[in-house]
């Protein structure tokens, strides 16, 4: 499965979360194989912006050299797709564009948010025609796990 994990759910994923938690959890599972996970340049960039915000610096405390480390395991594990140069519009918020883009051009068969923007008729259309399911961390979770008891 080809999967797109939205930056509200990688910056969960930091190794400065403890317990580790089920954005982390779902990270490694996803990155263990035999699933591959999608991102773009510009949910890196996202990411990158978002770890050094000051609410989830007070909260995980992450030094640059903790946030390159971080971006630089997501880049490893990950392919990294680029994206047009011309994205589509589809979310109200222009940031959410590239992750349905990413989700698009890097042929995810998932993309797991747990923004509520994502839900809107506009973004649920535009992944139906890709057939890109659209989950929740939880759910994606239970997903694996069923999928890895086969």
């Amino acid at each position: 499965m080809r999967i797109v994990l939205d930056s509200n759910i990688l910056v969960r994923a930091n190794p400065l979360v403890s317990p580790l938690g089920l954005a982390r959890d779902l990270l490694l599972k996803i990155v263990a194989g035999p699933h591959v996970l999608v991102l773009s340049p510009a949910i890196l960039t996202e990411v990158h912006r978002v770890l050094k915000y000051p609410n989830v610096q007070s909260k995980w405390p992450l030094a640059e050299d903790d946030i390159d480390r971080c971006l630089a395991f997501l880049e490893t594990a990950a392919i990294v797709v680029d994206l047009p140069h011309t994205i589509a519009a589809f979310v109200s918020d222009p940031d959410d564009d590239p992750i349905v883009q990413t989700a698009i051009t890097g042929q995810a068969d998932v993309l797991c948010t747990r923004d509520q923007a994502f839900h809107h008729q506009a973004v649920q259309d535009a992944c139906s025609v890709h057939n890109i399911r659209i989950l929740d961390d939880l759910t994606l979770m239970h997903e694996l796990r069923q999928l890895s008891k086969e």
